[in-house]
This record gives structure tokens, sequence and C-alpha cells, in this order.
């Protein structure tokens, strides 16, 4: 055994090779993001092109050190959309959220099982292909929401929610396809145990941060109020003390994850969580006691104090982003500091590159193929539009005849009455209207006005640069909030391809060990995930483009405009 690496210098064309390799991954995602939003197909199609399945100018080493490398990446970026996640927003609409990922798992799930007379699948490989398009992509969800503004809205925080759920569910059953994978077939403990794991060990980080986190922090937190200048203190300040605490908990839970039978993926999420609920729900000190007693009016010394006694307060919804400190050491401006650079540049481009080292496009456009991809994509988009059915505004058979009858010009003065859109609200209306004259007041005159909970929340809604930001929210008149949550979660992305690689390599879905040619259900399931990914953001950002014109129109007073087209779900 050599005792070490002897070093050489690489030829040209490797240097060539790999440097635009690297260069066209990145090229290619930012074109396909401004256009639309889908550029991790851009990197899968360079990594089918310069890996085995095309040109092959790729060794074997180097697309396994590509392939661990972009796992890596995925583990951050899985725990990116765990430092993302609003617990406020998410308890908020919990209950609606939810339905709308059961129904994002539960029906393209169910449709998957239609394979077995499609392809002669058996129940175990339909499992395997509805687990991998049951997941939905975070980060196209992010980057539709993001790009066109919506995610500050009450419709964007539910189709993020609901697209983390699905997630986490993806993220479990990973491990289980894993299982399965090994063990050749369902057994009971195969697909129970990553399913109890999962749970205990999502229940156990938020004891631990109840019971031990809180205390901790609390105790930190004294120290540095008395002794704002100690070492202790000045440490605490610090953005690197905040990377390598962040850094560890990551390790920590995700090779503790693993090793109790948990999914990696999984573990990272809540790793990302539990920083975001550490940064959100528990209060910290100012970095400057001076600044708590100056004031010309006295009122931020009033607010600051009194956030100061009540360490934790769940109705003071703003008092963790107060500090600057504060924010330079959140979970999110660490990640944006130190991890976004070298993830989104090299870490996630060789993580969907190296799914599309193992996607054989050349077997892809046979006949059979194509006709049952494209039949099962219609089915997956199908199901995943149902997500929209918790959004429609469903109303009474006489308010649906009474629509009609006013496109008839005969009946229109006869049977329609003027009335606004969400007037069975009018009291909730009213008292809505009786608090927002008192929080746009100076504070010279209203002291106490920001120790109230509910106006501070209200006050950071109506003061949202959102669309339709009216302290009474009116209903949509439209179908577009539950068609663009629906289109939403269309796309799958990452943990799809995932799960749908892990399945093929693991024999599940039927290729025999040893044999180099792709299994017909993969090819499949592949045409699947691919044509979601790009239709999905495509409708999204046709749609959204089609809701801003429209709202323009009625600012400007035109016929053609519509006034308030997201209605309720175009506000937090």
């Amino acid at each position: 055994m050599e005792s070490s690496l002897s070093y050489h210098e690489p030829s040209v064309v490797i240097i060539a090779i790999l440097s635009g390799f690297l260069l066209l991954t990145n090229v290619v995602n930012y074109g396909l993001d401004k256009i639309a939003y889908c550029g991790l197909i851009g990197q899968v199609a360079i990594g089918m092109a310069w890996g085995t399945p095309g040109g092959k100018l790729l060794d074997s080493d180097i697309e396994n050190a590509v392939m661990q490398l972009g796992y890596l990446g995925l583990i951050l970026l899985v725990f990116e959309g765990g430092l993302a996640t609003s617990f406020k927003t998410l308890k908020a609409n919990i209950v609606l959220s939810s339905g709308v990922a059961l129904t994002g798992i539960a029906v393209p799930m169910g449709f998957s099982f239609l394979l077995q007379s499609m392809v002669g699948a058996s129940s175990l490989q339909a499992f395997a292909a509805g687990a991998a398009l049951c997941s939905t992509s975070l980060g196209t969800t992010f980057t539709i929401l993001g790009t066109s503004g919506l995610s500050s809205t009450r419709l964007g925080v539910v189709l993020t929610s609901a697209a983390m759920m699905d997630d986490v569910v993806g993220l479990i059953v990973v491990q289980i396809v894993s299982n399965l994978g090994n063990g050749g077939d369902f057994n009971a403990v195969t697909v129970v145990r990553p399913i109890m794991v999962s749970i205990a060990f999502a229940l156990l980080v938020p004891i631990v941060s109840r019971f031990v986190v809180i205390p901790v922090t609390l105790k930190l937190n004294e120290i540095r109020v008395s002794n704002p200048t100690s070492n202790l203190a000045l440490l605490l300040k610090r953005p690197q003390t905040a990377l390598v605490t962040h850094t560890l908990l990551l390790l920590g839970l995700v090779i503790g994850g693993t090793y109790s039978g948990t999914s990696s993926l999984l573990a990272a999420y809540i790793a990302g969580a539990a920083i975001s609920w550490w940064d959100s729900e528990v209060d910290h000190p100012n970095p400057s006691p001076e600044t708590n007693s100056t004031g010309d009016n006295g009122v931020n010394s009033a607010t600051q104090s009194t956030s100061g006694e009540d360490q934790i307060q769940p109705g003071n919804p703003i008092s963790p982003p107060v500090s600057e400190e504060n924010s330079n050491t959140s979970g999110m401006s660490i990640y944006e500091t130190y991890y976004r650079p070298a993830v989104e540049r090299v870490l996630k481009p060789f993580f969907f590159a190296s799914i599309g080292f193992s996607i054989p496009i050349t077997k892809m456009f046979s006949g059979s193929v194509i006709w049952r991809g494209i039949i099962y994509t219609i089915l997956m988009i199908v199901g995943k539009l149902l997500c929209g059915a918790w959004l429609v505004p469903f109303g009474s058979p006489l308010q649906f005849i009474t629509s009609l009858a006013r496109r008839v010009p005969i009946f229109d003065k006869l049977v329609y009455k003027p009335s606004s859109p969400g007037s069975q609200c009018a009291n909730s209306a009213q008292t809505t209207d009786q608090v927002a004259p008192t929080q746009s007041g100076d504070g010279d005159n209203h002291d106490g006005v920001d120790m109230n909970p509910l106006p501070d929340r209200a006050s950071q809604r109506t003061s949202a640069e959102t669309r339709n930001s009216t302290p009474n929210p009116k209903q949509p008149k439209s179908v577009y909030p539950a068609c663009i949550v629906g289109l939403g979660m269309v796309a799958r992305g990452e943990i799809g391809f995932l799960v749908a690689a892990l399945a093929e390599s693991k024999g599940i879905f039927g290729r025999p060990s040893g044999s180099s040619q792709p299994s017909e259900l993969f090819l499949v399931v592949t045409w699947a995930i691919s044509l979601c990914t790009v239709i999905g953001p495509i409708c999204v950002g046709l749609l959204v483009n089609r809701v801003k014109r429209l709202e323009t129109l009625s600012r400007q007073g035109s016929a053609e405009g519509r006034a308030n087209v997201l209605g309720a779900w175009g506000v937090i």
C-alpha cells in the first residue's frame, strides 16, 4: 500500500473539461432560472452530457468525487430549507398547510399504483415510484415565490409550508426505499423503523431545546447584560462563534440521525429548523446597553426595557430582530455569508450533475417509454393540482346561479345587487379599521402600542409592501390562488431525482444486479420528474404575470382589470 498519493500535474485536457463542466453548470442554471425557474434541469442535462450517459468526458473516479461532494451540497440545501422555516407563520396556517401537504402526498402515491397495469410494476415498485413523485422541489418553490414577490403573502406561506412537509415525508421515504432495496421486500421493521426513529428524532430536538437550550441561553444573556465587555460576551457576539456552533449542530444531528436509522437529510432539516427557532422564538439582548437609555421621546427606551424584562414573549414577534448583531449571527445570515457561495457555485451544481450521471438519456426515447412517461406525467400533474382545491372559494348554489345570471345582460340588473366580497366579515373589518389608525399614529402619543402583541403584528402586515394589503382583505374573485398553489406543488426537483436514482441503484425498479441497462420503470419515472419540474415553474410564472397584469390594469382604472385577484391570499 502506498504511503501517500504522488502529486502530478493534470493535463490541460482535464483542466479544460473540468472548468467547462463547472462553468456551464452555473451559466445554464442562471439562464434557465431567469427564463423558467428550472435551472436544475440544465444542471442535470450537463451531467448527462459530460458523464457516462453522454460524452463520457469524466472518468469514473471524477464522477464518484462529484457525486460525494454533490451529496454534501444536498445536505446543505435541506439545511437551508430548515433555516427558512418561519414558526410564527407556520403555526398560523398549520391546518391548511397540512391539508395541502397531505393531498400532495396521498394522491400522487395513489395514482402511482396505476403503474401496476401500465408497466406491470409490483406494489413495491409502485410505492417507490410514488415516493419519488410525492415530493415538492423546495429550491424551485423558493425561487418562484421570491421572484414573483409572493413570499410574504399568506399564499406563499401555505405553499412553502406544504412543500416543506412534503419534503420531510420524502426524506423519511428515502431511508425506507434504501432499506427496502437492501432487504428486497416489504417488512414491518424495514418500513416502520425509519418512521418511528424519525418521529422520535423530531420530538427529541424540541424537548432538548425547551429544557436545555432556553435555560442556557437565558443564563448567557444575563452574563452578557451584566458584563458586556467580558471575554465571553465578546466571544458570543462574533459571527465565527455562530458559524462553529451551527456547523457542530448540523454535523452532530446528521451523524447521530444516520446512525440511529433515520435519514441524514431529515436530520439536516431539523438542524436548520432548530436554529431558525432559536433565532426567532428566543429573545436575545441588545448589543449596546447605552442605546436602551437614549432617545428624545423615550419610546425606544420603554419598549426595549420591557422586552428585556420578559425574556421569552411569544407575543413579541419583533424583539429578536431588533439587534443588528443578532441579525449578523442568525442562522440565515451565517449561511448566506459562509455556506451559500460554495453551495450555489460548486456543491449544488455537482449534486444535480451527479443525478444526470445516473440518467440513461440514450435509452429514454423509445416509443413505449415516451408515451408511458407522458401519461404518468399527466397523472402526477393532476395529483398535485388537486392541492389547490383547499383554496377554491366554494360558495352556495345560490351564489353560483347568481354569478351565472350576471353573465346574461337581461338578468344582470334584476339579479345582481352590488356587494363587496368578504362582507360576511364586516364585524372583523370594522375592528380592523379601528385598529389601523391607531397603529399609523405617532409613537409620541401612543407609548403603550408597541407593548401589545396584536397591534404589532397588524402593523407589520399593513406596512408590508405587498399587493392587496388592505385592512379588509377581500375574498378572491377567481381560482388564481388555488391554481398558483396547485401548480407550485407540481415541480418535483431534487428529492424526486434522489429517490428515483436510489430505487434504481438498489434494484427496486427491476434492474438486474450488475446490468448496465436501466429499467423501463426508472425511465418512465424520470420522464415524469423532468417534465413536472419544467412544466410547473413555467405555468406558475405565466399565471403570476397574468395576476400582476390584471391588478395593474385595475389600479389604472381599466375595464379589463380585476382588483384583488388574490383576495385574502395576497396578504399575511
